[in-house]
């Protein structure tokens, strides 16, 4: 069986993702989403990118990497800002975001190659990214992002699920 993270990946991307939605959308008040952020968005994701580049997967690898980053150094954020550490803007956290989603961006345009429903992740993140960065920077409810972001973490784990899916019956699910 070949090595394949793709699914581990986005079950962490999927599931961090979906918890933090809820909150941006006001339905929970997020303090899970912290250590999901750490164990499951991060570190399980940043391992799944090291497996990709180990199978020879450079998008796989770049994306699952930079995204277990991105929730490792958001659980960090928000750590510190609670233990009154730091005390970020949210013009700050806005920039972050921006400049996130200019990343995911141009992920998009390859994920377009590998399947639909891989560029339908990767478009409605890029969408969630700049959606909840300009409500950052602009102070605007972030429920808009929320709502993307919810519709992007039911994507990857479709996209997820599929993969674990087919491996064991075959091109059952479309990707």
């Amino acid at each position: 069986m070949k090595l394949n993270s793709t699914p581990l990946g986005l079950a962490a991307f999927a599931l961090t993702t979906f918890v933090l939605s809820l909150a941006n959308m006001g339905i929970i008040n997020g303090n899970v989403a912290l250590p999901l952020a750490f164990f499951y968005g991060g570190l399980a994701q940043f391992i799944a990118g090291m497996w990709s580049f180990k199978a020879e997967n450079n998008f796989a690898g770049t994306a699952f990497s930079s995204y277990g980053a991105f929730w490792l150094s958001f659980g960090l954020l928000e750590l510190t800002k609670a233990m009154n550490i730091f005390d970020y803007t949210s013009k700050e956290v806005g920039v972050m975001l921006i400049a996130w989603g200019i990343f995911t961006f141009y992920m998009w345009i390859p994920s377009i190659k590998i399947g639909k429903a891989l560029s339908f992740v990767f478009l409605t993140l890029w969408l969630t990214f700049f959606a909840l960065g300009f409500a950052s920077l602009f102070d605007y409810s972030l429920k808009i992002g929320g709502i993307i972001g919810l519709i992007c973490a039911f994507l990857a784990w479709y996209v997820s699920a599929g993969e674990i899916i087919n491996e064991f019956y075959g091109e059952k699910i479309p990707l």
